[in-house]
């Protein structure tokens, strides 16, 4: 009886025994898998990228600013560099106390310099300067760029910088915000970084913002440099009141807190929609409630509208997007691709009501993972602006029917799927 029962469980243990390396033989021939084939693709459009060159040259209107309906702020919506950065340096050369001034990716080229030195001028001249940009997006800058003139107090954003830290998972999410503001009067935020290259080859979305939430915007600011600044930085003081204002609402992705709102945000938005939801997105990749919610909204009669890049500087971030277009086709979602050049925003306005710019992308890093920043706006003059700025988008841009979609040939079908179980990782 016993004997048989131990030739039972050896039999067990060593069926169980195969079968585990059976499936670390397949994990790692699905990984082989999956690194070959981002490595096809990124090499392809990196070629595809070397024969085109850099774009320049699409659709966009300088708007003007709009006063809320409230009479408590006014804000003004950027689709092109050239005259965001030129007022942005503009407001930083004015500046008469402090200036905060906040990045992902801080490249060492022209525009950078430019952004560097103005910065340096004003800290000569007595005021308050202090930067933050992220170390992971800037490994490729030169080391020398980034060690800024000592007039500006800069944190450069490692949460790997002691071994500790590496032990903790909140520690690999990145600062990827984009803000500036000066004096508590002005501020801005959006998609855009700072370089040459976002100046005049991208299209990206960027809102300044006059009255009081000014103030939210620079206590984002400040308390992340409080959190995370090193011992040799001094911690910043907050300046003027704090104002509660109905009409804008600033959220904050903060992962070290685990505090995400801006995906419970587009949630509420997209679930009480009646007419229509624009959403423009650099990278797409929605998880099940968001695409389950894009899809009830178009049964019910919304008219859902996403405006994409055809290809975007992520190639796996396309990739995985693809996975998810025959859902949202078939549920009535229509889906327009932007040709040419990059299409950075990340953006939404929803019956001509609700709207909101910021920088966190409709994926698995940004509204779970990333530190992020988006401005909730209620208000119909803004929307108008909004929804004339996406008709124009789309003027540049071709509709990708469910019928063209299904004809996709069968390799490409393929490789979505092999490429699928990498969606929680972007």
């Amino acid at each position: 009886m016993f004997s048989f029962a131990r030739r039972a469980i050896s039999k067990t243990r060593a069926v169980v025994s195969r079968l585990r390396r059976l499936g670390i033989r397949l994990f790692l021939a699905l990984t082989a898998l999956q690194a070959a084939l981002v490595g096809v693709l990124v090499a392809m459009a990196e070629l595809r990228k070397r024969r085109r060159g850099p774009g320049e040259g699409f659709p966009w209107e300088d708007m003007p600013e709009v006063e809320l309906e409230d009479g408590n702020g006014a804000l003004r919506l950027y689709a092109y560099g050239v005259p965001l950065y030129r007022d942005m340096l503009r407001e930083i050369e004015g500046a008469r106390e402090r200036i905060l001034l906040e990045t992902f990716i801080w490249k060492g080229d022209e525009v950078g310099r430019r952004f560097v030195e103005a910065l340096a001028r004003k800290a000569r001249r007595g005021v308050e300067v202090y930067a933050i940009f992220d170390g992971f997006a800037n490994l490729v800058v030169p080391a020398d760029f980034k060690r800024f003139p000592k007039e500006i107090n800069t944190l450069h954003f490692r949460p790997f910088d002691h071994p500790a830290r590496a032990l903790d998972p909140r520690g690999i999410f990145r600062d990827h915000r984009k803000i500036l503001a000066v004096d508590g009067r002005v501020a801005f935020l959006g998609g855009y970084n700072i370089g040459s290259l976002y100046e005049r080859s991208w299209r990206d979305t960027h809102l300044r913002i006059r009255g009081s939430e000014v103030r939210e915007v620079e206590n984002a600011f400040i308390d992340f440099w409080n959190a995370h600044r090193t011992p040799d930085l001094p911690p910043i003081e907050p300046k003027g009141e704090r104002a509660w204002n109905a009409n804008l609402v600033l959220h904050r992705n903060d992962p070290y807190l685990r505090i995400f709102p801006i995906r419970g945000m587009y949630l509420e938005a997209i679930d009480r929609a009646t007419k229509r939801i624009y959403l423009t997105h650099a990278y797409f990749v929605p998880d099940r409630a968001l695409r389950a919610g894009l899809a009830e909204a178009a049964r019910r009669g919304v008219d859902v509208q996403v405006l994409l890049p055809e290809g975007s500087n992520h190639v796996t971030a396309d990739w995985l997007s693809r996975r998810h277009f025959h859902e949202l086709l078939s549920a009535g979602v229509r889906i327009f691709r932007y040709k040419h050049i990059m299409i950075h925003s990340k953006t939404a306005t929803i019956d001509g009501v609700w709207s909101t710019v910021g920088t966190a992308n409709i994926d698995r890093l940004s509204l779970l993972g990333n530190y992020e920043v988006n401005l909730e706006v209620y208000s119909r003059r803004f929307a108008a602006q909004m929804e004339r700025m996406f008709e124009l988008d789309k003027t540049n841009a071709e509709e990708l029917t469910l019928e063209e979609w299904e004809r996709r040939p069968l390799p490409a079908k393929l490789a979505e799927r092999a490429l699928s179980t990498l969606s929680p990782l972007v």
